[in-house]
């Protein structure tokens, strides 16, 4: 039986490491890691890893009349017991350095940079927005990729233009808010908002565009509960805000600006959060977590 310790480790990230399966094929693995702040956190969230691939591999099945996409599999011989439900098969990409964001509600980093200049990566939005205001339209805010304690910087179209080319460019954000407005269209069907997003593309061996990494998981979503939605205060969630929110409250004694740590989370923290990821995997897809994929020796 294979092992994980069978195929080497090729990158790690703040959440998920990529082993090399074959010419072919890698093997993305989420852990169970919590990352908030640029800090990777000391505490884990039971599940965390399974919930976030369960929900990508939903996600990657759903759109992907709209999108092509580098799944090949979430329950295959190739993918070791060990880590069974929380791994995926999937193809080789050249993957590009962009973070492609959307955005339908203004809220976390895009409400700084709209209250400090009114625009959003150069995209001018109308006077008087405040906190989850909804946008007129879904725009496109991409971002670079940050390496681990590096935090990702929201840049211009034309910064996007000037890396990848104009083409390019210009497809990056018109698939990404295609894929955007599909998914929030199914999510508000299930009474969820996805208030923003982030995708990440790559060029298969024809040089096609391909969706890649994780997708739409609330690691890398807002998700808001839709009959509780209420424009100019901070959202409930079913995603790492509730936990970026015990951060910075009184409550964890942590200064976000000193050059320390986070605390580890309390056991109460802990336990929400997972309930939370479970319950948008669960709102999201209309399926029973219990039912997902569980690991096997």
């Amino acid at each position: 039986m294979v092992a994980l310790a069978d195929y080497p480790q090729i990158a790690a990230g703040k959440v998920r490491q990529l082993h090399a399966v074959d010419d072919e094929h890698l093997l993305l693995v989420a852990s169970d890691r919590m990352s908030a702040y640029d800090h990777v956190l000391e505490t884990p969230i039971p599940d965390k890893g399974r919930v976030l691939t369960a929900m990508s591999v939903f996600w990657f099945e759903l759109l992907a009349d709209v999108m092509p996409n580098h799944l090949v599999a979430a329950d295959d011989p190739r993918i070791p017991g060990e880590v069974r439900g929380r791994a995926l098969l999937v193809r080789r990409l050249e993957m590009l350095p962009v973070e492609c964001v959307a955005r339908g509600y203004l809220t976390g980093s895009g409400l700084a940079d709209y209250q400090r200049t009114g625009a959003v990566c150069d995209v001018r939005l109308p006077d008087g927005l405040t906190e989850a205001s909804q946008l007129p339209e879904p725009i496109f805010t991409p971002a670079t990729k940050a390496a681990i304690g590096d935090h990702d910087e929201n840049v211009s179209f034309a910064e996007v233009a000037a890396q990848v080319g104009a083409e390019r460019a210009a497809q990056l954000r018109d698939l990404t808010l295609r894929v955007y407005r599909r998914a929030a269209e199914h999510a508000r069907g299930r009474g969820v908002i996805v208030a923003d997003t982030k995708f990440e593309f790559g060029l298969a061996a024809d040089g096609s565009l391909v969706l890649g990494d994780e997708v739409l998981t609330p690691d890398s979503s807002r998700y808001w509960p839709a009959d509780e939605y209420e424009p100019g205060k901070v959202q409930a969630s079913f995603d790492k805000q509730f936990v970026r929110n015990w951060l910075t409250s009184a409550a964890s004694g942590w200064d976000r600006a000193a050059d320390t740590p986070p605390p580890p989370l309390p056991a109460d923290i802990i336990a929400t959060t997972r309930a939370r990821y479970i319950e948008a995997y669960e709102r999201i897809t209309g399926r029973a977590f219990a039912d997902w994929l569980a690991p096997t020796e």
